[in-house]
């Protein structure tokens, strides 16, 4: 879980961009999110499997089992299945990140839209975290978490309340 903070400077960027951005600012400020949610999401995918080649090097090193109850070896095994997993789930989310469609300007809060509230900023595409671009802080969200729940299918203008704060969508693209 993520904790939420925010600077006079970040609500003031929300109003203002809430009312000077035109179409093509949309979709370069999506197209620019889209993008560094997929180097992010990259770096998980090459991170997992090169854990998971050389944890698959090392048992190859390793040999076969010793005796019956090679522990050592079913330790390797065990952990490079795990890395296999990680590789798996972080692969299927860079095939998510693939269908957002930078160039759609979102009416409603829904996969692929950018929401911009009183209070934050945020990126509804994959689990990716804290992005930060020309300085303002974007939190990329999946579509399953509740925060998103909470504000799904809703529009500009309409408010939402989460963990007991109220958030009003400024801007949705």
């Amino acid at each position: 879980m993520f904790s939420l903070s925010f600077t006079k400077q970040d609500i003031e960027f929300a109003e203002i961009k809430s009312h000077g951005m035109k179409e093509n600012d949309y979709i370069e400020l999506k197209t620019r999110l889209l993008n560094e949610c997929h180097q992010v999401q990259k770096k998980v995918v090459d991170s997992a499997k090169a854990a998971m080649d050389d944890t698959q090097q090392a048992l190859n090193e390793y040999g076969p089992n010793k005796d019956r109850y090679d522990s050592f070896r079913d330790q390797l095994i065990s952990k490079r299945d795990m890395f296999s997993t990680q590789y798996q789930k972080a692969h299927s989310e860079l095939t998510v990140l693939n269908k957002v469609n930078s160039k759609n300007i979102n009416k409603i809060a829904e996969f692929g839209a950018v929401i911009i509230t009183d209070s934050c900023r945020f990126f509804i595409s994959i689990s990716a975290g804290k992005i930060t671009i020309d300085g303002h802080t974007y939190y990329a969200i999946s579509p399953m978490v509740p925060l998103f729940k909470a504000m799904e299918g809703l529009k500009k203008g309409d408010s939402f309340e989460f963990n007991g704060k109220r958030q009003t969508i400024q801007d949705l693209f």
